[in-house]
């Protein structure tokens, strides 16, 4: 496995282990570390492996942090909904 897609795994692992832990601000702190860590490994993992592999690693990160994304899609609507 090459390096990329192992840090991909370890980033899934890591998320997780960070959503099992019980959070009073309904992990959003954690969301925006893994958002931040994602997006270049994302890059990362397109550079050694192509776009294909890239999307099906854009789909695992985003099963996982499902509430961000469904948070930027209704604002996206929002925003060009006029």
């Amino acid at each position: 496995m090459s390096l990329s897609l192992t840090f991909a795994c370890l980033w899934v692992l890591i998320a997780c282990v960070t959503a099992m832990f019980p959070s009073k601000r309904n992990h959003w702190p954690a969301a925006y570390v893994l958002i931040a860590t994602g997006i270049p490994l994302l890059g990362y993992v397109t550079l050694q492996h192509g776009p294909w592999i890239a999307l099906l690693v854009a789909a695992a990160g985003c099963s996982i942090l499902r509430w961000p994304v469904i948070y930027m899609v209704r604002w996206v609507r929002g925003r060009f909904s006029g």
